[in-house]
């Protein structure tokens, strides 16, 4: 159901102000509207003691750093940005099951904050979980990246910070309307769900650099075709299995790309797109030719449940 958006940021304001105190807090953005809104509501209420980082994981998009700093710049927000990009994949090496790989992923990203929040002198750390985070966490579909305290992870004594979630009862199409609320450009609350882990959860097996690099390059190519549609979520997967090709008359042995886009209003659950045959020969042209090491392009028909909408 639709939410008070003003009344809501004005109790969350409040909010924040009294659970944070003097100290001040970091914010991690990773660009989504979950971050992005928390990133506002941080800086309304606590002003120059919100610390707003971009954590530099090497497993974003190409454009999400500069995008993070042009949408928050007219609101009076400098972005920092954190490169451990090599940290993150010295600790992803050798992982391949998928919990394990969210986990590794999670105690990482917390390590790295909580050295952060140490180096700018703040004590909280201000987050953008929401409803289905802790449902689905809770639930043991899947271990999501950003939930600590729900599942009897102490943030303080692990990680030396205490954590502020200002929307952690709200849904994601609930998030959009504050984010409306707040003054952010339909880019930023009309855009589509991308996972805190990044293309890490979109890559099947190990993650290493090579791969993050085809799968990042197949991301960009189905997000700007099936733009027109405006689905809830479409993303692209790179399995670990491969596939015999042909390539200038001789036989290639190589990567599997599926490509999956649903609709939903809350993510709990979520119908397949009905992509028009034109946008999926797009894609799958774009991709055979622009991603050299891809031979089979796939597209996935199966809902939420049973399957879950990210692939780990």
């Amino acid at each position: 159901m639709k939410i008070q958006a003003k009344r809501f940021i004005s109790e969350k304001l409040e909010e924040i102000k009294q659970e944070v105190g003097d100290r001040g807090a970091l914010v991690a953005t990773s660009g989504g509207v979950d971050s992005m809104a928390c990133a506002l509501l941080a800086h309304k209420a606590l002003g120059k003691r919100a610390v707003i980082l971009f954590v530099d994981d090497g497993l974003m998009r190409d454009s999400d750093k500069k995008r993070v700093r042009e949408e928050l710049k007219p609101f009076g927000i400098n972005v920092k940005v954190l490169n451990v990009q090599k940290d993150f994949f010295k600790a992803l090496k050798g992982k391949e099951d998928p919990e394990e790989k969210r986990k590794v992923f999670r105690h990482l990203f917390y390590k790295t904050l909580g050295k952060a929040v140490k180096q700018n002198k703040v004590k909280s750390l201000i987050q953008g979980t929401i409803a289905a985070d802790i449902i689905e966490t809770k639930g043991k579909i899947k271990t999501q990246h950003n939930i600590l305290k729900q599942i009897g992870i102490d943030p303080e004594k692990r990680f030396g910070f205490k954590v502020v979630e200002p929307l952690r009862e709200i849904f994601k199409y609930q998030v959009r309307q504050v984010a409306k609320e707040l003054g952010f450009s339909p880019r930023v609350y009309k855009q589509m769900p991308f996972p805190g882990p990044g293309l890490a959860t979109r890559i099947i097996g190990e993650v290493t650099p090579r791969k993050v690099k085809i799968l990042r390059r197949a991301t960009e190519i189905v997000e700007e075709e099936i733009k027109e549609l405006r689905p809830f979520q479409a993303l692209a997967v790179l399995l670990n299995d491969k596939a015999t090709g042909i390539r200038k008359g001789k036989r290639s042995f190589g990567n599997i790309i599926a490509v999956r886009s649903v609709e939903s209003k809350d993510a709990m659950t979520a119908s397949v797109t009905r992509v028009p045959w034109r946008i999926l020969e797009r894609i799958r042209d774009r991709i055979i030719k622009e991603i050299p090491q891809v031979v089979k392009v796939l597209f996935d028909i199966t809902p939420k449940p049973p399957s879950t909408i990210e692939y780990i």
